[in-house]
């Protein structure tokens, strides 16, 4: 990865595209730390540290690169872009319309875009009001009054607005997917807190032997896990397809040998995502309504509560660890029969000659490609289950307190990898051009 960089910044043109890259970066950092006008950041800095007993504002802070805690002007950050999107993808499978200019190709994919921007400015509104409104009364603002509450209002949203523009302005001008880097680089921001935080614990102070016993042990974890997230993100199964030999006028075509990548994690690190929103959401819910704890909806938000899985103390609470293991399975499979058409692609490969070796074309395919696709999914669904719970049983069990956790590792390591695929392939494209003009 460092020789492809070294290599990419000798060639003028990639390395303009990572300096914009680079500078965007510094814009979303800078931007992170100014304050919102009107609003009390020590108010909303003393709410969130009382709120970190629920686990649910964690990986939240997380994404928005500490500028949510800090209630900066970046507070909402990209979280509406990436809930439209995906809400996007939903409905494209169940509105025919949306399917349609799905199909249309770039001017299809265009006006899909077009439409996810005017939905993640919707979601910004929504969410903004609703601090600006529900927390205004209690002291989010320093002074509660109709202008105080629209210059908020108007303030988060066009910072949630201004980050979609910076991604898809790094998307076209600079490396990579701009939504995808933006979201590394707030995770990232958080690491060096995280690891001083774990390192303060575990390390400094303690005697030299179990000092260094502890820094081997939290950097082994970390290791393995990013080498688990690559294995996922890197793993597929190819399956061979044959094209018939086939005669166009005075030619005979065809005869090729290709085949279908089915990517281990299909479903990338949605399914994390999904399962944590479920559980969460009831926590956001009781959090913003003022919910104090106590009685039977208390002790059932202690069961969805991460902070209190794997505590050898009050092990019955791990069951919700269990729920969450079940939602990601579940999740990965359902994400994936919405992305994945077996019977669309066995359906194309008949009308292009195509089949399998040893499988009949048309529903035998699709029959054989969904039971492959179903064995695979479980094997990339149980390393996400890996790799999302691991953090939670160290945290449960050695009490790590660290924001970041699984889904931050598989967003960074995959977005990486991509990224430095993307900068390779401009350069093997570059080379060709230079091979071209001699």
């Amino acid at each position: 990865m460092f020789t492809t960089l070294k290599n990419a910044f000798k060639i003028k043109e990639i390395r303009e595209k990572l300096l914009f890259t680079f500078m965007m970066l510094v814009v979303i950092r800078i931007g992170s730390q100014l304050p919102t006008p009107g609003v009390s950041g020590e108010y909303f800095r003393d709410w969130f540290s009382a709120q970190s007993n629920n686990g649910a504002f964690g990986f939240f802070d997380a994404i928005t690169g500490g500028s949510f805690i800090n209630m900066s002007i970046l507070a909402l950050n990209i979280s509406p872009y990436i809930t439209s999107s995906i809400i996007m993808q939903l409905l494209t499978i169940a509105i025919p319309k949306l399917e349609e200019m799905q199909r249309d190709g770039e001017d299809g994919r265009k006006k899909i875009a077009s439409i996810t921007r005017y939905v993640t400015v919707v979601l910004a509104l929504i969410q903004s009001t609703a601090l600006a409104i529900g927390f205004g009364r209690q002291g989010y603002l320093t002074n509660y009054n109709a202008m105080s509450v629209i210059t908020a209002i108007a303030t988060l949203t066009a910072g949630s607005a201004f980050l979609m523009w910076v991604g898809e302005r790094i998307t076209e001008k600079g490396v990579g997917n701009g939504i995808s880097i933006v979201l590394v680089i707030n995770i990232i921001s958080r690491l060096p807190e995280d690891l001083g935080n774990l390192f303060e614990q575990f390390v400094f102070g303690k005697a030299p032997a179990t000092a260094v016993l502890a820094a081997v042990i939290i950097m082994a974890i970390i290791v393995g896990m990013v080498v688990l997230v690559i294995i996922l993100n890197d793993g597929e199964r190819k399956i061979p397809v044959q094209y018939a030999n086939k005669v166009q006028g005075r030619k005979m075509v065809g005869g090729q040998t290709s085949n279908i990548p089915l990517k281990v994690n299909t479903a990338g690190v949605i399914p994390v995502i999904f399962a944590q929103s479920v559980l969460q959401l009831p926590i956001f819910i009781s959090s913003f309504a003022g919910y104090q704890g106590g009685g039977v909806w208390g002790e059932i938000l202690k069961y969805l509560n991460s902070n209190y899985w794997c505590n050898p103390s009050q092990i019955q609470y791990s069951a919700g660890l269990l729920v969450y293991m079940v939602l990601i399975v579940f999740f990965a499979y359902f994400y994936t029969s919405i992305t994945f058409n077996p019977l669309m692609i066995a359906d194309n490969m008949k009308k292009q000659g195509g089949f399998i070796p040893g499988i009949r074309p048309g529903k035998p395919t699709s029959d054989y490609l969904n039971k492959v696709l179903n064995y695979i999914v479980f094997v990339g669904a149980v390393g996400l289950t890996i790799v999302a719970v691991l953090p939670y049983v160290f945290s449960g069990v050695f009490h790590a307190s660290v924001s970041f956790g699984g889904t931050s590792l598989i967003i960074i390591v995959s977005v990486v990898l991509e990224t430095v695929k993307q900068v390779e392939s401009q350069m093997l494209v570059r080379n060709y051009k230079g091979f071209l003009e001699k």
